[in-house]
């Protein structure tokens, strides 16, 4: 019944499209009879719109997995490149900001490491709204960036290095078990801004799950329950990762297929210097608009992502042009 439930909803606005179709085109098979100059403009705007519609449910059909509905968990990880990473990892974290601000997502920033100098070292951004995981999931991967360094005195060519990370949130559910005695939590002092009860007080916490040796740290927040809870919902993403990850490894192997490592799999570069460029590797979209994409103008690449992986998907299904299903 559950999925009955679930099914239905997924049909109801395609059935609605259908019925403000028929009733549009009958609308204006009248106003070319009557000769209605006005109702037939009527008639193209409101054409307009349903065209909008259909995209938007067109598009939402790129969202087949299983934790595509779900709140994201982004983290951002400064590479190679020193300070000049830092300050990259940096911008990646306003270009997402910004890119969620667009789209209506709220933002909550649960875990950052200044740079010794200048940027960040990682941080850990929650984004909540439908389907951000679904949007972001693409993002995961190292991005590349080659422009001229604000922090070398001769004004060099510089290449960084970031790497992203996209965890689905989960809840507390059966398949990601967290048991008490697997937990050690340290508690100390958050460093960085926050005020004199920040750093008086001990609400930062270290949560490292000993099976795994998977280590969380969380002190964005004055309270230490609240620290704890922002701990504990990352390590729940990040143990859902290792599980599925896992699956993916035992599938490829029984396949003969060879699993590449996270950090070496370059998504994207972003260049600004000696030209303007801003390419998906795997997709192979690109645009000279640098400045604008890193302003948060990210859909083309989101939709792009999502068609390339879907279409790898059925192809390795079986399905499309040759194929069987």
């Amino acid at each position: 019944m559950v999925r009955l439930a679930r099914l239905r909803e997924q049909v109801r606005p395609w059935r609605e499209l259908e019925t403000r179709v028929r009733e549009l085109l009958e609308l204006g098979r009248l106003a070319e009879e009557e000769g209605e100059d006005s109702l037939l403009a009527e008639v193209k705007a409101e054409a307009e719109k349903l065209t909008n519609r259909l995209e938007q449910l067109e598009f939402q059909q790129y969202f087949s997995g299983e934790y595509d509905p779900n709140d994201a968990l982004l983290s951002i990880h400064a590479g190679a490149g020193g300070t000049d990473s830092q300050d990259w990892a940096e911008m990646l974290l306003r270009m997402y900001l910004r890119w969620a601000q667009d789209h209506g997502f709220e933002t909550e920033i649960l875990d950052v490491t200044p740079g010794e100098e200048a940027g960040i070292k990682s941080v850990t951004v929650e984004v909540r709204g439908p389907y951000a995981y679904g949007y972001l999931r693409g993002e995961k991967g190292v991005h590349r960036l080659v422009r001229l360094s604000p922090f070398d005195a001769a004004h060099r060519r510089h290449t960084s290095f970031a790497l992203v990370e996209v965890l689905p949130v989960v809840e507390r559910d059966v398949r990601v078990e967290i048991r008490p005695e697997d937990l050690k939590v340290d508690r100390f002092r958050a460093s960085g801004p926050g005020g004199q009860n920040v750093q008086k007080v001990s609400t930062a916490v270290r949560v490292t799950h000993i099976p795994t040796g998977i280590v969380v740290t969380c002190q964005s927040e004055r309270s230490q329950a609240q620290n704890l809870e922002n701990a504990l919902k990352i390590l729940r993403a990040r143990l859902l990762e290792l599980e599925l990850r896992r699956k993916e490894e035992e599938i490829a192997r029984l396949r003969g297929e060879r699993v590449s490592a996270e950090w070496g799999n370059q998504i994207r570069s972003y260049i600004l210097h000696p030209y303007t460029l801003v390419k998906d590797h795997r997709t192979g979209y690109e645009t000279a608009q640098a400045d604008r994409v890193l302003d948060g103008e990210l859909d083309e690449f989101i939709r792009e992502y999502l068609r390339w992986s879907l279409a790898g998907a059925k192809a390795a299904a079986g399905v499309g042009d040759g194929g069987e299903s």
